[in-house]
């Protein structure tokens, strides 16, 4: 007999195998609604021909950890042949959501990332209600920082009004608008007041009004809950030692600062006593490989490409410290640093990084801070960690953190999340939303 679904969330994101923390977001959302009355939760994402077509960095696939029962991933797959030169994909995801929409069950629908998933969304709200069939949706968009650095500031800059005004309309079109920190909000003001002031529109004072913070979801049971034994294992699988290394785990992109890190250690004294791993892949994997090779400390440089769900928090339970020297750039800025809290939860040594876009949100008072591209800092910042602190300083940096990195528990974001789902007049909504834009 089918089980016909009472409930339903959907989530529309660039999903596993995308080395990027708000993949794993959307898993996090996906696995806490099922124990939040959904019976049926769905990650609508891209084929996967089409994910590595795109360059996007990858987790090895036989490496993603498989979903909880109830959740569904879904790949639609493009609509048109060859002689449709674009929006194939976009087609695809769009008509699925146009499918579940009108499907008679009352649904959720999520987008993290405003471009291209909350226009999908919105585009499918829209379509739905023109069928004339039943729909029963309210719709959430989650925006981060690339949305605005990548797309509507570069729409700005460039004076590209109409794809500006494109992305606000869609994601003001929803019925709950949201943000990943309080920078990415201003960053959102700040971008559409540059519009309004060009343009006579008045995107600022609605997002103003209407964007609220929420910060990612992050499963903090599999970071506090590590088992020393496995770690053990998976760090001599490596050719590793608890507190024998210092760890960078993220996306291989300028704006991370790894550049900064290799010099950085190179400068340091600690680098003679610990090791630099480098994990994760990305776009300038190449170029930093060729500087860590050119290194004075190239023998202590090790790169990990392969890193998969199950060993990520080993890794940052072993290291001595975790370095993410993220700088701001034209096409990124860290809007919180999903990662850096996985860290604090995970244990070990403290997290160093710098105060750059969100991360303040993200960790508290409870990493040591550098400044932005300063070698010097992190060396010095190194051989504190690894030279001078006592076993039971770092154990209290240990604590603190992993008591801030508590509140993002992502049981406790779905949760401030539906709350405004539960406020939102499913009725008058569309009327609303046609009113917005």
């Amino acid at each position: 007999m089918t089980h016909t679904p009472t409930r339903r969330l959907v989530i529309v994101v660039r999903a596993d195998p995308v080395i990027c923390g708000h993949s794993g977001e959307a898993r996090n959302l996906a696995e806490a609604a099922l124990t939040r009355g959904f019976d049926d939760v769905r990650i609508i994402t891209w084929p996967l021909e089409r994910l590595v077509a795109s360059g996007l960095p990858l987790k090895p696939v036989d490496g993603v950890l498989p979903y909880s029962p109830g959740i569904t991933v879904e790949r639609p797959e493009p609509v048109g042949d060859y002689k449709v030169v674009d929006g194939r994909y976009l087609a695809g995801v769009t008509g699925r959501l146009v499918e579940l929409f009108t499907d008679g069950v009352p649904t959720v629908a999520m987008s993290l990332y405003l471009s291209p998933h909350a226009v999908a969304v919105a585009d499918a709200v829209r379509v739905a209600h023109a069928t004339g069939l039943p729909v029963d949706v309210v719709t959430v968009a989650e925006a981060v920082g690339s949305d605005v650095t990548n797309v509507v500031r570069a729409c700005v800059e460039e004076d590209r009004f109409g794809a500006a005004a494109h992305v606000l309309a869609s994601y003001l079109a929803h019925d709950v608008c949201l943000a990943v920190s309080a920078y990415t909000r201003e960053l959102i003001v700040s971008a559409a007041e540059l519009i309004d002031a060009r343009h006579g529109t008045t995107f600022a004072v609605r997002c103003r009004e209407r964007v609220h913070v929420s910060y990612p979801a992050i499963d903090v049971a599999s970071y506090v809950a590590v088992d020393a034994d496995e770690t053990a294992r998976v760090l001599a699988s490596r050719g590793l030692e608890r507190d024998g290394y210092v760890l960078f785990l993220s996306r291989l992109v300028a704006a991370k600062g790894v550049d900064d890190l290799i010099a950085g250690y190179a400068r340091s004294e600690a680098a003679g006593s610990v090791r630099l791993v480098i994990a994760g892949n990305g776009p300038d994997a190449g170029t930093l490989r060729a500087l860590a090779a050119a290194s004075p400390a190239s023998d202590r440089i090790v790169f990990l490409d392969d890193v998969d769900d199950a060993e990520k928090s080993h890794l940052m339970a072993g290291s001595v410290a975790y370095v993410l020297p993220s700088k701001p750039r034209p096409e990124f800025v860290e809007t919180f640093g999903i990662a850096l809290v996985e860290k604090m939860l995970s244990g070990g040594g403290p997290v160093i990084t710098t105060d750059t876009g969100g991360i303040g949100e993200a960790v508290g008072g409870c990493a040591l801070i550098v400044p932005v591209e300063d070698p010097a800092a992190i060396a010095a910042a190194l051989d504190r960690v690894v030279l001078e602190m006592s076993e039971s300083e770092r154990h209290e940096w240990e604590r603190r953190a992993r008591e801030h990195g508590r509140r993002f528990h992502r049981s406790v974001v779905l949760d401030g999340v539906l709350a405004r789902v539960a406020d939102v007049d499913v009725d008058a909504a569309p009327r609303a939303r046609l009113r917005l834009v």
